[in-house]
């Protein structure tokens, strides 16, 4: 298998905004079938990469909008070195994209486009929705605002049907990979 880098994730707000509006990004329909297509296809295009943006990662498709009980429709590991750490990011990632309808990465940039320095961004998007700690470990806990989680959207639906998370690479490729394949898919529909 040829080695296929990504391209750099976006960190321009309108841009980022219009990618997650855009016809490109919405499906006809939305099943298991096609958490499927989508899973397998990104675990191939993660396998793709050369060696200094591959890493282990885990790929998480759900349905429905409960953060508490999401319906996981695809889940598996690109390789062997997953850890339990990649299912807490998941969740986080998931999270985050049900609450406010929009990607994990461009919650972060944001946060970052506010002036707030890349190393003050959690605490700064905890104080800015008052969040508040369910388990003891502060509000970061329940929400993440790094690359990897994306917003799945069925045109003539309104909202946020699903949530693509992908946690284990740096977290603008983890972005990236599912906004890439998310397109290609897409665009074979047409």
């Amino acid at each position: 298998m040829e080695d296929k880098p990504l391209p750099p994730a976006s960190t321009d707000l309108k841009t980022l905004t219009a990618h997650e509006t855009s016809p490109t990004v919405l499906f006809p329909t939305f099943t298991s079938t096609t958490a499927y297509t989508l899973g397998t296809l990104l675990r191939a295009r993660i396998l793709a990469l050369p060696p200094p943006q591959r890493k282990p990662a885990l790929i998480s498709i759900s349905l429905g909008s409960s953060p508490t009980t999401p319906h996981i429709v695809f889940q598996c590991a690109t390789e062997p070195g997953t850890v339990t750490d990649n299912e807490v990011w998941v969740r986080r990632k998931r999270n985050t994209v049900l609450r406010w309808g929009v990607s994990s990465w461009l919650m972060r940039n944001k946060m970052l486009a506010g002036g707030v320095e890349a190393g003050e961004v959690e605490a700064a998007f905890v104080r800015k929705f008052a969040l508040t700690s369910s388990g003891g470990g502060g509000a970061a806990d329940e929400y993440a605002i790094h690359g990897g989680g994306f917003p799945v959207r069925v045109r003539g639906v309104d909202g946020v049907v699903g949530v693509v998370v992908v946690s284990g690479l740096k977290q603008e490729d983890d972005h990236q990979v599912i906004v890439e394949v998310v397109r290609e898919i897409l665009a074979k529909e047409e």
